[in-house]
């Protein structure tokens, strides 16, 4: 028998605040067509003033642990995946961590961008099948909007805000592929490419925020070529083929990336979970509010098989294939 991180419940949040492509038209230059053409996105959800990455991290994980039915105070490990933290710090896991109160085991942020889902969830269940917790509360929560420069129409109008959360379990199993839970994570950077996601500023370099800036095209390019290659690389080390997935979960960055991995996949857009329209990239939120929002209204059931994938600033991307 093997121990493997079950997903055991799910949950996410959005900021009540719904900015339009038309209502961004009207502050910057830009319209409704531009944006769709190019991303497919048609509106985005902006935390409200006073709002932090940590409220929603903590709507998103309140329910998540009522999908579980699993008690705060039960939970043995905290990692919360964001690019814009409350603060410098402490994390922003531990304002979570005393909010559902939990006041045993252990929370911590992990940065990695858009990425940062997938990484976080990769650490959890190392955790848990390390034996040292039994319970972990897995977080990708962001306001990017807090990071935008508003008059740069290449960047603003592709971010938004969310938060969603995934409740892990360890649960023994035979160690074979019919298991539910994570079956295998897979995880890579490449640090030459840094400066084509970035934001121009940081306590160390400028001690101020700074605003996210993006060459496009090459981020374009690199996103498509990279998430090809970390699927192929999960279905070989799970001996499957594309035909054998359920339903991909992608990061919800832009419908274009997301379609033309799906054709080099040769996958079907029906087996494809986009929010990306509603959402817009939310970052490290984007593969778990994608994933809640699925299961909520019961397009992905359990048993099946759901490949989750990402790519972000760095360059960092990965996968996790889930059998729910």
């Amino acid at each position: 028998m093997t121990i493997r991180s079950r997903i055991v419940g799910v949950g996410a949040y959005l900021p009540e605040r719904v900015v339009t492509n038309d209502d961004l038209a009207k502050v910057v230059d830009t319209d409704n067509d531009w944006i769709v053409e190019r991303t497919g996105i048609r509106q985005r959800h902006i935390a409200a003033e006073g709002q932090f990455t940590s409220h929603l991290a903590i709507a998103a994980a309140e329910r998540a642990l009522a999908a579980a039915g699993v008690a705060g105070a039960d939970v043995d490990l905290i990692v919360l995946a964001t690019a814009t933290p409350d603060n410098t710090f402490p994390a922003t896991a531990t304002r979570v961590q005393a909010a559902i109160g939990m006041t045993h085991g252990f929370a911590f942020d992990i940065q990695a961008v858009c990425s940062g889902f997938i990484y976080a969830l990769s650490v959890a269940d190392s955790f848990i099948k390390s034996g040292q917790v039994k319970t972990a509360l897995v977080i990708g929560a962001e306001t990017f909007s807090r990071i935008l420069d508003w008059n740069d129409r290449s960047t603003c109008v592709l971010f938004g805000d969310g938060a969603g959360a995934v409740v892990l379990q360890a649960e023994e199993g035979a160690g074979n592929g019919d298991d539910r839970g994570i079956l295998s994570t897979h995880l890579h950077s490449d640090g030459r490419h840094y400066d084509m996601l970035h934001v121009d500023g940081g306590p160390s370099s400028t001690q101020t925020v700074g605003h996210l800036r993006m060459e496009g095209r090459e981020v374009f390019r690199h996103a498509v070529s990279n998430l090809t290659q970390v699927v192929h690389e999960t279905l070989a080390a799970n001996n499957l083929s594309a035909d054998d997935i359920d339903w991909l979960v992608p990061h919800q960055a832009n419908k274009r990336i997301l379609e033309g991995t799906a054709r080099k996949l040769n996958m079907p857009a029906e087996r494809i979970v986009m929010t990306v329209e509603r959402h817009a990239n939310t970052s490290a939120a984007s593969v778990p509010m994608a994933l809640a929002e699925a299961v909520g209204d019961g397009r992905i059931k359990a048993g099946e098989l759901v490949l989750l994938e990402a790519m972000g600033g760095g360059f960092t991307w990965g996968a996790a294939l889930v059998r729910m």
